[in-house]
């Protein structure tokens, strides 16, 4: 009799479902309306482009702290895990202290190497007070040599006089150096000297050389300066000190006297009483113009340069002149020619392998006087050409000869 009717509740439902729905569009609505008049007046500002690598920077750097913090989550957890079933394990009755260990055999060899079982591998300490030896290699220098120890050249110089001869040339591969622990000199003491006399011929004060411990010294027994408790033959050091060097190849020319070479050896000449005179405007003595070896290096006792070249490339006589040396020279320069241009000036080659000229032969500007070689101290084929003048000495090449 009764026919069933819509329920009402069933509308009041969906009509507040709509209503929901209807706020939550209007909300996006408004969102994106506002978004959209944000990011217009962002970019009229000129500011799209930043905002983006922003934003873009942000999201990535968010990213990657999630990651870790997964991943330091996990690792923690089986940490945790492992632990603990470490614990489990120990705690099921096992007694460790019964177990049995096999027998030490020592460091085990890895492919030829044992490690020492000792646990102190420091190197043993270096004194700043001891001198090294250093023995020469193929292409060692003196340059290459002082700077690898942090030393000056002229200090190696100076602690090898008996091997060197203040020659920076003279070193050869075998040759063993004594290096200084600092600059300085070493002396070996004479008869007759006196610490104050030693001491400033080294430019140093007689408590420098006292109070250097590798020298045994003390005030206490020093007895006079004058004539000091100290044996003929011992050698002292003077850290910090400095001495003159032994001019190997001097060169003595008076205009009064005839041509006659400072250079003392075999191939030393008679005096030359005539002959042509330089122009005193130089060319080079070599084919090539450039260096192979140590330049013009006062400071070493270096007073030439070193020309490259080949074995027997020709030599030319830089300017016009007389031959004063055509020889051997034992100071390590091999054969050796040397030219008197008669205007003040003399010229040397050194190292030659053979000469085409020979005492007091006149030679002009141009003319083959020799053939490179590699004789006396040198370590490849190569000229040592040294310029002297009467008035000033040996002279730096480079600047005389044409560029």
């Amino acid at each position: 009799m009764f026919e069933d009717l819509p329920s009402m509740d069933g509308n009041v439902e969906e009509k507040a479902v709509l209503t929901e729905q209807e706020q939550s569009d209007n909300s996006r609505q408004m969102i994106n309306a506002g978004w959209d008049r944000f990011w217009d007046r962002v970019t009229s500002l000129g500011l799209g482009d930043i905002a983006l690598r922003t934003g873009t920077a942000l999201v990535t750097i968010g990213l990657i702290g999630l990651v870790v913090w997964v991943m330091k989550g996990n690792f923690v957890a089986e940490e945790m895990t492992s632990n603990s079933a470490e614990v489990s394990e120990g705690a099921g009755g096992v007694n460790t202290s019964d177990l049995a260990l096999p027998a030490y055999e020592g460091v085990a060899p890895v492919e030829g190497l044992t490690k020492s079982a000792e646990t102190h591998t420091d190197a043993p300490a270096v004194s700043q007070y001891d001198f090294q030896e250093y023995p020469v290699v193929a292409g060692d220098t003196i340059f290459g040599i002082s700077e690898s120890f942090g030393l000056t050249p002229e200090a190696i110089l100076w602690t090898n006089y008996n091997v060197l001869r203040d020659n920076p040339a003279a070193i050869y591969p075998g040759q063993v150096l004594t290096i200084p622990p600092v600059n300085g000199v070493l002396y070996s003491w004479n008869a007759g000297d006196g610490l104050n006399g030693v001491s400033n011929g080294l430019s140093v004060t007689p408590d420098v050389i006292i109070e250097w411990p590798g020298n045994n010294l003390s005030y206490e027994t020093i007895g006079d300066y004058a004539n000091p408790n100290i044996e003929p033959g011992t050698v002292i050091f003077a850290p910090g000190g400095s001495k003159g060097f032994e001019n190997f190849a001097a060169f003595i020319l008076t205009r009064d006297e005839p041509a006659e070479s400072g250079v003392w050896g075999e191939g030393k000449c008679a005096p030359v009483y005539s002959g042509p005179v330089g122009t005193g405007v130089f060319t080079w003595p070599a084919v090539q113009t450039y260096l192979s070896g140590y330049d013009f290096s006062p400071e070493i006792n270096h007073w030439g340069i070193d020309v490259a070249g080949d074995l027997n490339d020709p030599l030319y006589a830089v300017d016009n002149g007389v031959i004063v040396y055509a020889g051997w020279n034992d100071w390590g320069y091999g054969n050796v020619i040397a030219i008197d241009h008669g205007n003040g000036f003399q010229s040397l080659y050194a190292h030659l392998e053979s000469w085409a000229v020979g005492c007091g032969a006149y030679v002009y500007q141009g003319d083959i006087i020799g053939y490179m070689g590699t004789t006396g101290n040198s370590s490849g084929p190569h000229l040592h050409f040294e310029l002297i003048g009467e008035n000033f000495g040996r002279l730096n090449p480079h600047h005389y000869l044409p560029f």
